[in-house]
Parts: C-alpha cells; sequence; structure tokens
C-alpha cells in the first residue's frame, strides 16, 4: 500500500512538473495567464505523499519497501528513523523533489499575485528541473521499489511495479553507523539541500529573462528572497556540517577539503559573489550579464554537488551508494550548462548593458574586486575537486589533490576577501575621495596593527594568526566605525539620545547592517581558523588504569574502560577524569559506537568545550590491559561555530527585514485603495 501511494505522489509530482512547463511555456508567450498554481499544488502535495509514505514506512519498520529494507533497521531510534529518509541515494533525491516543490508553490504564489510572462517562464523552468527529478524517483533512483527476493537483514532483489509479489526480509541492517552517530546528521543534509534547491528560483528567472529578452533588475528582485534563504541555509549547513565532522570523526578536525565538502563549499562562493554583484546591478545597473552568469554557474555547481555526493564517483565519507543515478545527473549537468550558456550567448545583449564603473575607488569598485575573487576561490576548489576524477576518466591514473594544495592558494585568498570586506562599507557609491577613505580606515586600520602587534607579542608570532587578528580588528573596527559616523550624523541632525540615533540608522538601512553581521561573523570564523589551525598541540598515549599523563597545563588519567549496551548499538570507551591542579575539571569518555552487525566501530571522540579552546580525546585502542588515546587542543575553536551561526543569522535577519518591508508596503497599498 505504501510502495503504491508513494509511487502515485511521484506521477502526481512528476504531472504537475509537465503541467507547469507547458502552461508556463505557453503564457510566457501570450499575456494570458493561465493557471499555474494548480500544477504546483500537484508538485507539493505529490511530493508530500511521497515523503509521508517514505516517513510511515520506516516508523512502521515496513521492509516490504527496498529502500527501508536496506537503510533501516527496527532499532534505529528516533529521530534517525526520520532521517533514514534522506540518508542514501533514492530518499535524498525524495528530499530534494520535496524541498523543490515548497519553492516552486512560493514562486507559483506570487505569481498569481501579480502574473507575467517573466513568472510563467521561471516557473516554466523550475517544472523543467522538477520533470528531471521526478523522472529519476521513478526510474534509476525510485524509492517505492517493493522487495520481492529477501536475504538475512537485506533485499537483494527488487521491483519497481508497487503491486508485485513481496518478499521482505525480517528486519534490515540500520542507516551507515555515521549518520546515527549524531543529532546533527539529522538536521545537516536538509538545510544543505535547501541551499541547493532553493537556487533554482534564480536560475529561474535568469534564464526566463534571457529566453523572453526582459531587460533590468526585475528577475534579481523577484528571486532575491529565494537567493538570501538559500544562501543563509547553505552556511548554516555548511557550518553544522563542520561541526558534526568534528564532534563525531576521530580525527578531530572540521574541514579536510573533502571533495564533498568543496561541493557545498563552490556553490556558497558563487551565491555569496552573487549576493554582492546583485547590489551593485539594482543599485548602479552594472555587472548585468556578470550576474547571469554567476546565477547558471551556482546552480551548476548545485547538481555537480549532488553528482559528487550521490553518485558514488568519489570516496568520501559523504558517499555511500553507487548507482546507474551518476550518468544521468551528469547528463543533467552538461545540458544545464550547455543550454544556459547557449542561450546566453544569444540573448544576454538583450538584457545587459555594459556601463562602465566609472572609477574602482567606489563601492562597486570593491563589490567588483570581491566578485572575482570568490570566483578565483571558487575555481581553485573546482580544478582541486574534479581535476583528480577528470584525469582518472580520460587515463586510468588515480592521483589526490590534498590539503597543502588547497591551503596554499585558499588561505591568501581568504585574507585577501577579508581586507577587501573592510573596505566595502566605507566606500561611498560612484566614485570616492582618497581623503575620505583614509579617514573613515584610519582609525580601524590603527587598530588592527595594534591587535595585530599585541597578539605577536602576547599569544604567538605565526603569522597567519597576526594577519587573521589584524585584518579581522580592522573589518569590525571598519564596520563600527560606519555605525558610529552615521550615528553622530543622526544625533546631530534629530537632537536624539545615542540609543535612538542608532536604532534609526539600522532601521533605515536594515539590509546592509544584516549583511555586516554575516561579514562580523566571517571575521570570527577566521579567527577561529587560524588560532585552532596553527596554535594546536596533539600528543598519543598508550595508557594503563590508573596512569597519568600532563598534556596542555591538565593532568589526564585513565580511570578504567567501560561498555554499554543499547537497542542498537555497543559502546565501549575509556573514562578519564582531567584535572587541573588539585580541581577536577571534567569526566571524559572516548569511546567507539559499534551498530548491528557491524564490527568496524565508530569512533567518538570526546571535547571538553571551554572559552580559550577546547581538551579533544580520541580512543584509538582499548583492550583489558590498556587504551591508546589521542589528544589535542584546540584554541578559539568555538568562534569558528558562533562566527559560522552569526553568518547564517545576517541572512536570515535580512530575510525578516524585507519581509516585514514587503507586508508594510502592500498594507500601504491597501490602504491607498
Amino acid at each position: 500500500m505504501l510502495a503504491f501511494l508513494g509511487t502515485a505522489g511521484l506521477v502526481v509530482a512528476l504531472i504537475g512538473a509537465s503541467l507547469l512547463v507547458w502552461r508556463g511555456v505557453a503564457a510566457s508567450r501570450s499575456f494570458v495567464a493561465p493557471d499555474l498554481i494548480g500544477p504546483a499544488k500537484l508538485m507539493l502535495g505529490g511530493s508530500v505523499a511521497a515523503m509521508g509514505a517514505m516517513e510511515i514506512a520506516l516508523l512502521t519498520d515496513d521492509f516490504s519497501l527496498s529502500y527501508v529494507a536496506n537503510h533501516h533497521a527496527s532499532t534505529t531510534p528516533f529521530p534517525f528513523n526520520v532521517a533514514t529518509a534522506w540518508a542514501a541515494l533514492e530518499g535524498s533525491i525524495l528530499l530534494w523533489g520535496l524541498v523543490l516543490a515548497v519553492f516552486t508553490w512560493t514562486v507559483a504564489r506570487r505569481y498569481r499575485r501579480s502574473p507575467d510572462r517573466l513568472g510563467a517562464a521561471a516557473l516554466a523552468v523550475i517544472g523543467g528541473v522538477g520533470i528531471f527529478f521526478f523522472g529519476l524517483m521513478l526510474t534509476v533512483a525510485n524509492p517505492f521499489e517493493v522487495c520481492v527476493e529477501a536475504a538475512q537483514n537485506r533485499c537483494l532483489t527488487s521491483s519497481a511495479w508497487p503491486f508485485a509479489a513481496v518478499d521482505a526480509p525480517l528486519d534490515g541492517p540500520g542507516p551507515n553507523p555515521l549518520l546515527q552517530n549524531h543529532i546533527l546528521m539529522a538536521i545537516h543534509p536538509p538545510l544543505l539541500y535547501i541551499g541547493y534547491v532553493g537556487l533554482t528560483v534564480p536560475f529561474a528567472y535568469a534564464i526566463g529573462a534571457l529566453a523572453l529578452g526582459v531587460p533590468g533588475p526585475e528577475w534579481l528582485s523577484r528571486s532575491h528572497r529565494s537567493t538570501v534563504v538559500a544562501w543563509s541555509f547553505l552556511t548554516l549547513g555548511i557550518v553544522l556540517g563542520g561541526w558534526w565532522a568534528y564532534e563525531v570523526l576521530s580525527w578531530g578536525g572540521y574541514w579536510a577539503w573533502d571533495p564533498v565538502e568543496n561541493a557545498s563549499l563552490m556553490p556558497w562562493l558563487v551565491a555569496t559573489a552573487f549576493l554582492h554583484s546583485a547590489i551593485v546591478q539594482q543599485r548602479r545597473n552594472m555587472l548585468q550579464a556578470w550576474n547571469i552568469v554567476l546565477v547558471i554557474s551556482a546552480f551548476s555547481l548545485t547538481i555537480l554537488g549532488t553528482f559528487l555526493t550521490r553518485s558514488g564517483t568519489i570516496n568520501s565519507v559523504h558517499s555511500f551508494t553507487q548507482s546507474a543515478i551518476g550518468p544521468a545527473l551528469l547528463g543533467f549537468l552538461v545540458l544545464v550548462l550547455v543550454g544556459s550558456f547557449t542561450l546566453f550567448s544569444t540573448r544576454a545583449h538583450l538584457v545587459a548593458s555594459s556601463p562602465r564603473i566609472e572609477s574602482f575607488v567606489s563601492r562597486e569598485g570593491t563589490f567588483l574586486l570581491n566578485n572575482l575573487l570568490l570566483s578565483v576561490y571558487a575555481f581553485v576548489v573546482l580544478i582541486g575537486t574534479t581535476y583528480p576524477l577528470i584525469l582518472e576518466a580520460f587515463t586510468g591514473t588515480q592521483i589526490g589533490v590534498g590539503e597543502p594544495f588547497f591551503n596554499r592558494l585558499a588561505v591568501p585568498l581568504s585574507f585577501l576577501l577579508l581586507l577587501v570586506m573592510g573596505f566595502g562599507p566605507v566606500t561611498p557609491w560612484d566614485s570616492a575621495d582618497i581623503g575620505l577613505i583614509w579617514r573613515r580606515t584610519r582609525t580601524p586600520l590603527v587598530l588592527g596593527l595594534s591587535a595585530g602587534l599585541l597578539t605577536a607579542f602576547a599569544v604567538s608570532r605565526v603569522g597567519w594568526v597576526v594577519l587573521a587578528v589584524t585584518l579581522g580588528t580592522f573589518v569590525t573596527g571598519a564596520i563600527v566605525g560606519v555605525l558610529l559616523e552615521q550615528t553622530e550624523r543622526r544625533m546631530s541632525k534629530l537632537g536624539v539620545s545615542r540609543w535612538e540615533a542608532t536604532k534609526t540608522v539600522v532601521g533605515g538601512d536594515a539590509p546592509f547592517w544584516a549583511g555586516q553581521l554575516s561579514h562580523i561573523g566571517v571575521v570570527l570564523i577566521a579567527i577561529g581558523i587560524a588560532f585552532a589551525s596553527n596554535l594546536g598541540a596533539h600528543a598519543e598515549v598508550e595508557m594503563t588504569p590508573g596512569e597519568s599523563v600532563e598534556f596542555a597545563g591538565f593532568t589526564i588519567t585513565y580511570e578504567s574502560r567501560f561498555q554499554e549496551q543499547d537497542p542498537n548499538k555497543t559502546t565501549r570507551g575509556a573514562r578519564l577524569s582531567v584535572t587541573k591542579g588539585d580541581r577536577l575539571v571534567a569526566t571524559m569518555t572516548p569511546a567507539a559506537n559499534f551498530f548491528g552487525a557491524n564490527s568496524a566501530g565508530v569512533s567518538t571522540p570526546d571535547a571538553l568545550h571551554r572559552p580559550g579552546g577546547d581538551l579533544y580525546a580520541t580512543l584509538l585502542d582499548i583492550d583489558s590491559e590498556s587504551a591508546t588515546l589521542a589528544f589535542d587542543t584546540s584554541p578559539l575553536i568555538g568562534l569558528l561555530w558562533v562566527g559560522g551561526l552569526t553568518a547564517a543569522a545576517g541572512g536570515f535577519a535580512s530575510m525578516a527585514v524585507r519581509r516585514r518591508e514587503r507586508k508594510a508596503g502592500q498594507e500601504r497599498q491597501k490602504a491607498d485603495v
């Protein structure tokens, strides 16, 4: 029954996507506005029904579904049984379809309020993307195939026919151990997918504007909210993914330039560039063609990311399956790239003029430099990620591009971006007087250099650490300086208190200040990474019960081994006491978790979180006589998490502000009527 319900939902969603293309194309060719909310409702309703069927199957242990039989177990606890719906290939594509349907619904609702050709064309493009993904789910990535031949705890053979004779196993193997070892893995993938899929909306509007020859920033304004939503969730997803890696994976890091980590970073970098250059087009009518290139690139990179994550092409902690979906995704990526850039080459002259930047010493000049640096950054990551795959595909030679390559190029680019970020808010539009820029940057520069010197004398003389503090203080000082300058001006003009003037300044240009909040988040990230990456200590020791070691100012004593049994796992670990002087600071329990019949344990480190940095303990090996442990320190690692959340908060604040402004505008229109 659930197989039929899920399959029927996918068919309904596919019909809705097809109708959206048909009616959207017809509406974009004329001024007649046919019903497009109906097809969007079919997409959304079908997607919800399909995901609902999958969740019911997981929660009720319905092993007649091949997906449930191969990726779920009756002992899988909540909420990991819910998260199993997107833990493997077919389920993740199902989640993609659901998120796409939600975004389609929001675009269709806007179209219903003010129907026009551009909105219809955008919905037609979104419908085309929907046809591909729902088509995948009904063919090579079908999550509702029924099990027709079972083995112990697994399905051997499945059928896409929902009424086929079922031979279901009594239980399943459960999700991949890595996917049920921390609650963040139930949250991290959906956030990333909202970010990925949200970039479909600006892509659809850009393609619609190209196809119709609609000039101007209209497509930008209509897709801006979806772009900010996508960027904010993508930021949050990347940060929580790094946090998960730090808390769960035994190597004690948060970023390893893993190809799939890179796959999420690339569209984020391009989307960040687009958000900045879109401001230039809306304010100065510049970078029009460049914005379209960025949007096409960002969307294409989300398809590439899905290909890298779910095709099994690469060996990664994120890649759990191999399937025929790889060639399909690759073919779709080629279609998007060739089709989009062909359309761009033939129609760009209709939608984009070429006004020149009058002075590079201006805010649009800093935005252009910001765009170039972000684009080069994304290109470096793209080359480092795909070059080994391309080389192996054509020559059979396997090579690895590791951290040294990325760090050698990405770290300098990151610091250049920080420097440019500091000049952005202090530089006026159009053109700027050098004297004005010097007056606005003089104090932040002095503060930055002072902070850098203080860090060098009191903390560390490691160059990257000193540079991160110097530039971070400069950027923060520049932002605060602009706020203070505008506040003083408002105080003298209105005769109000400093607090009232500050509220007026922030409220008068809330999206700008929301962006500055994100910039401060980036500063915190940079400082946290610099300290944790360069000033950490590491030691590996073999200890017997009762033995103590001195590490990073702590005395760590191995008290005893322990073993705990849960319904879905066995935990074996070491109990450690951590003291400083005569004071017990904490008890730490680094361990390994063994899920089901899986004999390979998943190492689960323990971290002692402190304001100045973390003490990190990892169990490498344990027996009745001794335990081998690794200890690490991560100075100021907390700034990375706080900074990431702050950067995402800036995006969400911008969304809230624009939503409030839009509602206020609608109320004024009603009042005028």
